[in-house]
């Protein structure tokens, strides 16, 4: 009874918000699908059809109900090389093969799917809580980046590229100013982004950017203002329109296989760039729309849809894609919350492409671009410029890099960059921090009390707090306060108790956790001998995995 009324509250709490917000994102999905194909260098229809197929399919099984999927421009701009490469060689081979870089993609997103959906039944989504907090930050600003300058694609040009800003100033300026289309976009970009911001002051019952791409739309087609639509966008794009029907395989694609000798690597080297990618992007975008709604999605579930919906995109023709978190920030902004808006978006853009091409095509950029700076302003963590004084220097050093990374290369490399050097900064951080303190017992035993974390990176400042050949004959090591952490830590206490022992002296560890006890036996069992059984033994698990030490010492047979 409980699963069944969590299922329904997850589909829909509001019909009427995830419709209309789910209305709201269909629009702005066009220009984006459409934008990201030509980057990849295929047609529009692969990527609206692919971001039909995500939209759909992660709405309903994903694991984050009201985010929304899609093709996007961070797989896109991996998928160009692949798509290149198999279009050269399918016209060198003695019988060409038209489009074989595209067939290459469908293969490839069919492993995409499999990896990702391996990740998901591996349990590996939970991974994104090791995500630092500076990292995130700087993931969302410099997506905001990301989106802008995205953007900027969709503007006329208003100065053409032989002018130079530095050495013809009057002439560029003089240019711009100039340019009627340019200025009519930006003035029907502020009419966009003024309905968005005043709009929820009046009501929170309709969504503003749908409200805003309407009114835009009308004042444009019944005042007879020519300017750029989504039509035209297409078109100049070397597209033909939005009209057509869902592209599949060839009848070739069953002796691609043939083609494909000498370049698997290729293939197979692009579908884990993408597979990382992919999850990247979604996991934190999942994590992101996790703390805007304060509730909690399901990573490893997210994963696995996202698998399926690239399988399916590969088997019927669609460009795959992941999470895209400009349109999943409008659909919660726009009040979407349940699987319902997901579904309702991924529906409407396929009606749009089948039956209301005509009707979309005609809707302005300016009206879309209006969106998406709005989504820009929200999206950009300006708090990060009144914090970045009072954080510690290595936080913000990675928040800079990430922003930076992610719009000089991609979003997988930008956060893969931030964890490792979180993960530095915390290791060198934590090496200096281990403590010996020294004491002398009344029956003449020496006592070092251990104080600190003992890992890979501190083991070196451990072992020289230690003065073997001057101790006293019985020596005694206390980690009450210490934790072991992995294998070094354990290898160093290994080498450590070896060198008293050459010394012909005798030495005692106390207050080990039970998980490494175990594994100090394991090793050597004249550690039975060493190790002192206290009853006040800490119970952390981090030497080993502690689901494999759940019960009682006595019981191991060691």
């Amino acid at each position: 009874m409980i699963l069944g009324q969590t299922t329904r509250k997850n589909f829909t709490q509001n019909p009427k918000n995830d419709i209309l917000s789910g209305l709201t994102v269909a629009l702005a999905l066009v220009p984006e699908a459409v934008a990201f194909a030509f980057v990849a260098g295929i047609d529009p229809l692969v990527g609206l059809y692919g971001a039909f197929m995500m939209g759909i399919v992660t709405a309903l099984f994903g694991g984050r109900p009201g985010m929304i999927s899609g093709a996007t421009g961070a797989m896109a701009v991996v998928m160009v090389h692949l798509i290149q490469k198999g279009n050269e060689v399918g016209i060198n081979l003695e019988t060409p093969i038209e489009n074989l870089g595209l067939q290459w993609l469908f293969i490839t997103l069919l492993f995409v799917g499999g990896i990702q959906v391996s990740a998901g039944i591996f349990k590996l989504g939970k991974f994104v809580r090791l995500i630092p907090h500076p990292v995130m930050m700087g993931f969302v600003n410099g997506l905001a980046i990301v989106i802008f300058l995205s953007q900027l694609g969709l503007f006329p040009n208003a100065v053409p590229k032989d002018i130079s800003i530095w050495s013809n100033t009057s002439e560029w300026f003089s240019t711009l100013f100039s340019n009627a289309a340019f200025w009519k976009m930006m003035g029907f970009i502020g009419l966009t982004m003024g309905i968005m911001y005043g709009l929820p002051k009046l009501t929170k019952k309709i969504p503003a950017a749908l409200i805003a791409i309407i009114v835009v739309a009308c004042i444009t087609i019944f005042g007879g203002i020519e300017m750029s639509t989504v039509g035209s966008f297409i078109q100049e794009g070397g597209g033909k329109g939005l009209e057509g029907g869902l592209p599949t395989f060839q009848d070739q694609i069953f002796g691609l296989f043939n083609t494909l000798a000498g370049h698997w690597d290729l293939i197979l080297s692009t579908a884990v760039i993408l597979a990382a990618v992919g999850l990247i992007e979604s996991l934190m975008t999942l994590n992101l729309i996790d703390e805007m709604t304060e509730s909690r999605g399901n990573g490893n579930r997210e994963c696995i849809a996202q698998g399926g919906a690239n399988m399916l995109n590969g088997l019927f023709g669609g460009m795959g894609g992941c999470a895209m978190i400009g349109q999943s920030i409008i659909n919660i902004d726009s009040g979407g919350r349940g699987r319902l808006s997901g579904a309702v978006a991924a529906i409407t853009l396929l009606c749009f492409v089948l039956f209301g091409a005509p009707l979309i095509e005609q809707i302005p950029i300016a009206a879309l671009i209006g969106v998406m700076f709005m989504v820009v302003i929200g999206t950009f963590a300006w708090s990060s410029f009144r914090i970045i004084r009072k954080i510690p220097l290595s936080d913000a050093i990675v928040l800079i890099a990430v922003s930076a990374i992610t719009v000089w290369k991609d979003l997988a490399v930008a956060v893969i960059a931030g964890v490792i050097i979180s993960a530095l900064v915390f290791a060198w951080k934590n090496a200096t921090m281990i403590r010996a303190r020294k004491r002398i017992q009344p029956d003449g035993t020496k006592t070092y009390e251990i104080w600190g974390p003992l890992f890979f990176g501190s083991i070196q400042n451990f072992t020289s707090k230690f003065d073997v050949k001057s101790d006293p004959q019985n020596v005694e090591i206390d980690f009450i306060e210490s934790r072991v952490s992995d294998h070094s830590a354990l290898e160093a206490i290994f080498n450590l108790v070896n060198k008293y022992e050459a010394e012909g002296k005798s030495i005692k560890l106390r207050h080990l956790s039970e998980d490494c006890k175990i594994l100090l036996y394991k090793g050597n069992p004249k550690f039975k001998e060493v190790i002192v059984e206290d009853i006040d033994d800490p119970r952390y698990h981090l030497a080993a995995d502690p689901e494999k030490f759940t019960k009682p010492l006595s019981e191991y047979n060691v």
